[in-house]
């Protein structure tokens, strides 16, 4: 997996270049066909990521928010979202990230969550444990709902009954943020928080998250405790402990 994170990292560090030219500079915001936001940054940055894979694993697959799926004859596939957290980037808010996941046979073997605006950068490894900026990172020790921190990006992520479901959670932990984005499981992966429930949620949104909070002791889920895959329901529950995510599910799925 070295040769491989390393070529992330090289990745990363282009698409930062892309990014940062254009954050909090009057970029143009166009709407997509789901009605969600994209710019220049995100298409060019994803371009820039690709390049660099393409060019050091031209076997490889590559799927990409902006750019959508290059099929190579491996099993290995590369999931990218350059800017996860579009509304956030337009808005002058830096807790957007740029996410790059490593997937063989579909299975997600590397994961990085890649902060640029806020040089912090997580890292995870199937089996090599989780890191962020190099050193090893680890979730809390949270057992309980009431001792729990629970972030989530926004409350309109839900439809239906699933707000009232997480509306029940908002009132079992001890305190409730909103925002955040993909930084919401580095800091679950860091130890600051404790829970992240989201919903909306697309395959290139997930797939580096996976690596990072199951390394750094975490468990990430759907609503119902299946693991993540292509063509879920969106439905996400990242939990620091195997009681917690249990207390969690149990009260959404009243």
């Amino acid at each position: 997996m070295e040769e491989y994170l390393a070529t992330a990292q090289t990745a990363l560090e282009a698409s930062k270049k892309i990014i940062s030219q254009y954050f909090r500079n009057g970029v143009t915001v166009e709407d997509k066909n789901d009605a969600s936001p994209v710019t220049i940054a995100d298409r060019n940055a994803e371009l820039a990521i690709r390049q660099v894979i393409e060019s050091n694993h031209p076997s490889h697959a590559i799927l990409g928010e902006e750019h959508g799926y290059s099929r190579a004859p491996s099993d290995f596939q590369w999931v990218i979202d350059p800017i996860d957290g579009t509304k956030s980037f337009i808005s002058g808010m830096p807790t957007f990230g740029t996410l790059i996941a490593l997937m063989e046979s579909s299975a997600p073997k590397m994961g990085v969550i890649d902060m640029p605006m806020l040089n912090e950068r997580w890292v995870g490894i199937k089996g090599g444990g989780a890191k962020k900026n190099g050193e090893a990172c680890k979730v809390s020790m949270k057992e309980n709902l009431d001792d729990a921190i629970l972030y989530c990006t926004e409350p309109n992520m839900f439809s239906g009954q699933q707000k009232a479901r997480f509306a029940e959670l908002e009132n079992e932990v001890k305190l409730r943020r909103f925002g955040g984005d993909c930084y919401c499981y580095g800091l679950l992966a860091s130890g600051y928080i404790d829970l992240v429930v989201e919903g909306s949620l697309q395959y290139y949104d997930v797939m580096a998250l996976v690596p990072v909070v199951e390394e750094a002791g975490g468990i990430i889920t759907d609503w119902e405790g299946n693991s993540l895959k292509e063509g879920w329901n969106g439905l996400v529950v990242a939990a620091a402990t195997k009681s917690l995510h249990k207390q969690a599910l149990e009260v959404l799925n009243r």
